[in-house]
């Protein structure tokens, strides 16, 4: 009687008898309700990912354990509606983990720790499709499952909750914390009594009503321009401006922080201070590592406080400069002298933790002793010939910009009203001399003319850079492709705008091969003008842009738009990884005004501005690498050849490499796909795929949402293309312009990030030195000491493999999903990578590709998956593909 609702009592006429009746069956029912004992294992981690002095909070979670306020857990009934609100499961009595108390270790590292707990729940319940967790400690944790073992009825054995979620304390947050089991479902397909909170956590998760500064504990993806980037309130030398959401400055957009603006320019967000690393993005975006993220947030911050002031003032030599090669590959043989004392003691100080201890090695009264990049273990001079110089535009940290020479001369697309005649200088008796025998004609007919053209991306910001200390061209390199696939260089050309203004079009000079005397360190100066050019659009456009800046959008509109439960969320969820994360660090100390990459790429302040521009032509399906290589005319369509298409440089390794890895993306993702949507109207139904590709367009790439070429998401093709695009540009592509830059960039010579002075002319004193001593010409010309050392400190970082990095073709749980077909596909996509790292083995092998190692003798494995490799040992290996742009 005591169980009945008193407000109905009071509601109702009285009809004792009836009523009486009613409570009797009511008791009669309960008792004979089947409550069965449920055993789970539940695994979390207590330890902040970035707060090594937590033991005060592990020490409040166990007194509020022993005072009853416990962790609890509720699991949803998937057959009985909730008396409360009939749209939504019944909750299950509360369990609680067991034994906290003795099993939470307080210790310096993350330890996963496994906890027993045990439901009462009645059997007429059903299986549970989802559950609640109340977190009633003091602090958080990261709870990364639930296992129910044996539950009765369900076919193939436990219900697994992969939940990989930090819980705050239960004051926290607006509602509860809800995780479903690992089924995937189309919206119009969910369980009848999880619909309401599939729609509700994906309401909290767009956080439409929060305002003010965004907290650790928010779980809020929402969108913002890029507007932190600048500090104006420091004076107008570091203001930058507002990318995104205007004509002038369009631009992908960025998670947001809500932030106040600052005071002296309403448009701007205010910055955090450089030591404060803690910026917001979602706390499960967070590094998942303690040893990689204490790592990563210590070594940026303590390169940029570090070591550009205190560098120049402990260097034993000529203050900036390098005075010869031999001083360059002292980094790697004997690094830096430091002076004793005061310099030492503070270095010590502020660089507390053993990885980062390792990047900036003290070997004794040695600094900054960097490891030998792969460019100089062969040998030393290898990097200064032809053959390598053009080598790298198929096979090093930059093989996604060189294009077929379809027209001779090039031809520029600038406005010609704005801009003048910008075409070409290069002439067929400039380079008819290199050309084999063939005439030009001949050589375009036959696919033979390529070059490596940035020209129009820099003309219109060069008179701005060369007001700088950066004095530097436009460039374009012209090559031929010989009979043994190898490339070779024709000539260079170095483009400046006319002294009289830009509309006079540009000056430009001519330089081709030679070997000897002036003319061959001339021309050395010539490939290194091409090699600043072609570093600074790799950093900006091949790597930043193009990889970490376009897939933020997706990773925000799939968390707003799409549920955990989505078949989609679950196969694009991998490839989003740590990348939110990664791209806060670098606004906050890398591309940010006076950041790292400012200071040592040549564009400068001006960096993120042209990358502004160059979005403006950036398009989605175009990111599609058959498409990539068909727009640079590099392939040609041919219906019988995989992938629709066939290369014209046989030995082109990230082509070819590149192009199994997207057959079997594509192929996985195919399968995957064709599992859930079984004919294009199930896509145009699908509620959430249709919100999440509208936003994503509208609001995520927003400058560009008119464009034509945006798939209409109305077909199973549709989504198969974009879902391999973005999983492509995630992992492979990444990987490919990332994780080479140590390998080649690591010794700065040969891949320079700045120009200081135009080329030498004759009868100046500049050209004198040029004759006299080439070396000292070449390293006062290219990146100063200062930079080259913040440059590879920085490059050595972004180039190492985490410790806990998960490929392509791995998941980081095997229960990622219940369904057995998605499974089964996604081992045969790892057998296909399998495949792929034996063909790369053997490529490699083949002597009949000179390429695919060239005279440094570096095999290209930047696109070897590394599927098999479960080692988890990262570091400096110049391979695998991690699932996400990661570092």
């Amino acid at each position: 009687m005591i169980h009945t609702d008193i407000a109905e009592i009071l509601c109702v006429k009285p009809k004792t008898k009836k009523r009486t009746k009613t409570m009797e069956e009511d008791v009669k029912k309960k008792k004979n309700k089947k409550t069965m004992k449920i055993e789970g294992e539940v695994v979390v981690m207590k330890k902040n990912l970035l707060d090594f002095k937590d033991a005060m909070a592990s020490f409040l979670d166990r007194v509020h354990e022993l005072l009853g306020r416990r962790v609890s857990l509720h699991l949803i009934s998937s057959l009985q509606p909730d008396p409360a609100n009939e749209k939504r499961g019944r909750l299950g009595k509360a369990a609680h983990l067991e034994k906290w108390v003795t099993k939470i270790k307080t210790s310096v590292t993350a330890e996963e720790t496994a906890f027993a707990v045990t439901f009462d729940w009645d059997e007429s319940m059903g299986p549970p499709a989802a559950f609640v967790i109340k977190n009633h400690h003091h602090s958080q944790f990261y709870l990364k499952s639930l296992t129910l073992r044996n539950f009765p009825g369900v076919e193939g054995g436990p219900i697994h909750f992969v939940c990989n979620s930090w819980i705050y304390p239960t004051h926290r947050y607006r509602s509860d914390r809800v995780f479903f089991s690992n089924k995937a479902y189309l919206p119009s397909e969910t369980p009848e009594l999880i619909k309401e909170l599939r729609e509700e956590e994906l309401k909290n998760l767009r956080g439409n009503e929060k305002g003010g500064e965004l907290k650790e504990w928010d779980r809020v993806y929402d969108y913002a321009y890029y507007n932190d980037l600048g500090a104006p309130d420091k004076g107008p030398d570091s203001a930058r401006p507002v990318l995104g959401g205007s004509p002038e400055f369009p631009y992908p957009r960025r998670g947001k922080t809500g932030r106040k603006p600052t005071k002296s320019d309403s448009k701007s967000e205010s910055r955090l201070a450089l030591l404060n690393l803690n910026i917001y993005v979602p706390r499960d975006e967070r590094f998942s590592h303690v040893k990689f993220s204490d790592f990563l947030a210590y070594a940026l911050k303590s390169v940029t406080q570090v070591l550009v002031p205190e560098i120049a003032s402990v260097c034993d030599k000529t203050i900036n400069e390098f005075d010869s090669f031999e001083d360059v590959f002292h980094l790697y043989d004997g690094s830096i002298k430091l002076a004793n004392g005061h310099t030492i003691s503070k270095l010590r100080d502020v660089i507390p933790w053993e990885m980062f201890r390792e990047l900036v090695r003290n070997d004794g009264e040695r600094f900054l002793k960097f490891p030998l990049p792969d460019v100089l273990k062969e040998s030393r001079s290898a990097w200064r010939t032809d053959e390598e110089f053009a080598r790298e535009m198929l096979a090093g940290l930059n093989p996604v910009v060189i294009s077929r020479l379809q027209e001779f001369p090039p031809k520029s697309n600038l406005d010609s009203t704005r801009y003048g005649n910008q075409h070409s200088s290069i002439r067929e008796e400039h380079i008819k001399h290199h050309m084999n025998g063939l005439t030009v004609q001949e050589a375009l007919e036959q696919n033979k003319l390529y070059i490596l053209d940035h020209h129009d991306a820099l003309m219109p910001y060069l008179t701005r850079i060369n007001s700088t200390n950066t004095k530097t061209y436009a460039t374009r390199t012209l090559l031929l492709l010989q009979e043994d696939g190898t490339l070779k260089p024709l000539a260079i050309e170095l483009s400046l705008p006319h002294a009289q203004g830009e509309s006079h079009g540009s000056v430009s000079k001519i330089f081709t091969p030679a070997e000897k005397g002036v003319e061959g360190s001339v021309w050395q100066l010539a490939k290194a003008y091409a090699a600043v050019n072609d570093s600074g659009y790799h950093q900006l456009i091949s790597h930043w842009l193009h990889t970490h800046a376009v897939i933020e959008p997706f990773i925000i509109a799939s968390n707003r738009q799409l549920s955990v439960v989505h078949p989609i969320y679950k196969l694009l969820h991998p490839h989003f990884r740590d990348t939110m994360n990664i791209n806060a660090l670098a606004r906050h100390v890398l591309i940010n005004s006076d950041g790292v990459l400012e200071r040592t790429v040549f564009p400068g302040r001006y960096a993120m501005e042209m990358s502004s521009s160059i979005y403006k032509s950036w398009v989605f399906t175009d990111q599609a690498l058959p498409r990539d290589l068909l727009k640079r005319g590099v392939a040609i369509e041919n219906p019988d050849s995989d992938n629709g298409v066939e290369l014209l440089i046989e030995d082109y390794p990230f082509a070819v490499d590149g192009l199994e890895i997207w057959s079997a993306i594509k192929t996985w993702v195919t399968e995957y796909c064709s599992f859930y949507y079984k004919n294009d109207k199930a896509v145009q139904n699908d509620t959430e795929i249709q919100s999440w590709w509208t936003e994503l367009r509208t609001e995520g790439h927003g400058d560009l949402q008119h464009e034509s070429w945006w798939p209409s998401m109305q077909t199973c093709d549709d989504l198969i293309e974009t879902c391999t695009i973005i999983i492509w540009v995630a992992s492979a592509l990444h990987a490919a312009v990332n994780f080479g830059q140590y390998p080649y960039a690591g010794f700065l010579p040969n891949r320079p990030t700045v120009s200081r002075r135009f080329m030498p002319e004759p009868g100046t004193e500049e050209y004198t030195e040029l004759e006299e001593n080439e070396e000292v010409a070449f390293l006062k010309t290219i990146t100063p000491q200062l930079q080259t050392l913040l440059g590879i400190s920085i490059i050595e970082i972004l180039s190492m493999h985490s410790t806990d990095e998960i490929y392509l073709g791995q998941r980081d749980s095997p229960n990622w999903t219940a369904d057995d077909e998605p499974l089964e596909a996604f081992k045969r996509f790892g057998k296909s990578l399998e495949l792929i790292e034996n063909n790369i083995i053997r490529r490699n092998n083949d002597k009949k590709f000179k390429n695919r190692t060239g005279p440094v003798n570096i095999p290209y494995t930047l696109l070897y998956p590394n599927t098999t490799d479960y080692t988890r040992e990262g570091g400096l290996t110049g391979k695998g593909i991690p699932n996400s742009v990661s570092i």
